[in-house]
């Protein structure tokens, strides 16, 4: 199939995106919709074709992917807009924003593939999950594939009820991750360091102990094994983290909760 692409919406995600794909494929012809100036002027910079508005979109233009890149709240709105594109298959990155809801607006035989990706996308390492519904063609689900492998790794996914926990554990993952050297920052600082030598010490633990559990082929736990020497420091602070009130059922509330959030934004 051609590689023909509507955008619309171009902030963090648009962008990040969107650089991805011109870093790839410079030839891509991509049409961004964005009603701010400057970010228009960021779209064009990357090489893609900009406009205010729908309407101002080449007369007789014929997408092969529509990508849905605007907030969750104002989609409803947005969504008639694309909807003459029905030729198109439309890829949503809306969190919460369900199939049901897209083809409300776009019409009941829309082909739709809901889309998952995280903020590390703008530095080319996100994760995107897939979603497509059974009458995507199988070489638009590969070449949207192909389009969010260029900020990241992929996975695709066929029941749309998991896309909430999805969403949960590596969409608003990266706000986790972030508190955790917050917390680890404080934490050191709290026992003596100064606070931007606590601050960098943070920083860079979980940079490289995250780059060795994507590189590894042991287990997570292996690699938590492998560092904890019996009754050393590691052992000390892992009997904390690891007791019963510990990390684990903090994390399982804290993705139960945004489960639960994305279930109701769903609902709304």
């Amino acid at each position: 199939m051609g590689e023909t692409l509507v955008l619309a919406g171009c902030g963090n995600m648009g962008r990040a995106m969107l650089a991805g794909w011109m870093k790839a494929r410079p030839a891509l012809a991509v049409h961004v919709v964005e009603p701010a100036e400057a970010l228009r002027e960021a779209a064009a910079a990357l090489g893609a074709r900009a406009v205010a508005a729908p309407g101002e979109l080449p007369q007789g233009l014929a997408p092969d992917l529509v990508f849905l890149a605007v907030k969750p709240q104002v989609m409803p709105a947005v969504l008639p807009d694309y909807a003459r594109f029905a030729g198109a298959v439309f890829v949503s990155v809306a969190a919460g924003t369900t199939i049901a809801t897209l083809r409300a607006g776009l019409g009941a035989a829309a082909r739709v593939i809901r889309v998952m990706p995280n903020t590390p996308a703008a530095i080319g390492a996100g994760m995107s999950v897939l979603c497509p519904t059974p009458e995507v063609p199988e070489a638009a689900v590969v070449l949207t594939e192909a389009l969010m492998a260029t900020t990241g790794d992929v996975a695709r996914i066929d029941d749309e009820g998991l896309m909430d926990a999805v969403t949960a554990v590596s969409g608003s993952g990266p706000a986790y991750v972030f508190h955790l050297i917050e917390t680890l920052a404080a934490a050191g600082a709290a026992a003596g360091l100064p606070e931007a030598l606590s601050l960098r010490l943070a920083r860079q633990t979980v940079m490289g102990a995250g780059r060795l559990a994507a590189e590894s082929e042991a287990h997570p736990g292996t690699l938590r094994e492998q560092v904890t020497s019996p009754n050393g420091t590691t052992a000390a602070a892992l009997s904390v983290l690891m007791a019963e009130d510990g990390l684990a059922p903090l994390m399982r509330r804290a993705v139960a909760a945004a489960k639960a959030r994305g279930e109701a934004l769903a609902r709304e």
